[in-house]
């Protein structure tokens, strides 16, 4: 709905519309017989997912809230017998937020200084196992499925399946998955991407291990791919697409 927009203060007034009288609700279920019921009752669900959400993300960062002061806060504020003057209100809720930033920095700060030195220690292993080659750059790549024939450029477009997995073996994106080839310029994707594709023949299938430096960095790509992240790929080559060459002078 456009016209609501929780912000900071609204969500903490407003999330526990779906919370009172909790053991009334136990006991008798709200009436929904007309559409106008079902708004109301749906815009208090709708606030409480998005609370309950909110709420969530204060635990991880060890800012638990008290639901039970949230509750007496919104039905003070609805009696008119806020304890706290709306001006300060809104300079508390101001104040968390910004506790809630600093902590998810730092927590984000120390996940990529582990990611870091996870992918540093397992891009050394990895680079001892049979099979596995290493280029200058640092990426290092085994050939699953061999293929001869024309290899891609860096300006050309191609059409990919791949999957792509965290070191602990999770996916996190495959267009397998997804049942539909990838086509991309292959100058608009992560370094690693662009390089290593290019070693493939049309028909092959690289496994490649790609450090952080040449994927998302330190910075990552918030909030699916953590800083420092050393990525791995499967990817099978199907289509190389050439640009469209310029039209000579003189032609019809």
């Amino acid at each position: 709905m456009k016209f609501f927009k929780p912000t900071v203060v609204a969500i903490a007034l407003l999330s526990v519309m779906g919370c009172q009288e909790p053991a009334k609700q136990e006991d008798k279920a709200a009436v929904l017989d007309t559409e106008i019921q079902k708004q109301a009752y749906g815009l208090g669900a709708s606030i409480g997912m998005y609370m309950e959400r909110n709420l969530e993300e204060h635990d991880k960062v060890g800012l638990a809230l008290d639901k039970t002061l949230i509750i007496r806060g919104f039905t003070d504020s609805m009696a008119g017998k806020s304890q706290i003057e709306k001006e300060d209100i809104q300079a508390l809720l101001m104040n968390l937020d910004q506790a809630m930033k600093a902590k998810q920095m730092e927590q984000a700060t120390a996940s990529a200084e582990a990611s870091l030195m996870e992918g540093q220690k397992f891009l050394a292993e990895n680079a001892k196992k049979d099979g596995v080659q290493v280029t200058e750059s640092g990426i290092q790549y085994v050939v699953l499925t061999p293929a001869d024939g024309e290899k891609p450029l860096a300006t050309d477009t191609v059409k990919v399946h791949y999957t792509g997995t965290f070191l602990n073996g999770e996916t996190f994106d495959s267009s397998r998955d997804r049942g539909q080839p990838a086509v991309f310029p292959l100058n608009r994707v992560i370094s690693g991407w662009t390089e290593g594709v290019q070693l493939m023949s049309v028909g092959s299938k690289y496994k490649f291990t790609i450090p952080s430096d040449l994927a998302y960095g330190p910075n990552g790509k918030p909030p699916q791919i953590p800083g420092n992240s050393v990525l791995e790929f499967e990817i099978e080559l199907l289509e190389i697409q050439k640009p469209d060459e310029p039209a000579q002078v003189g032609d019809k």
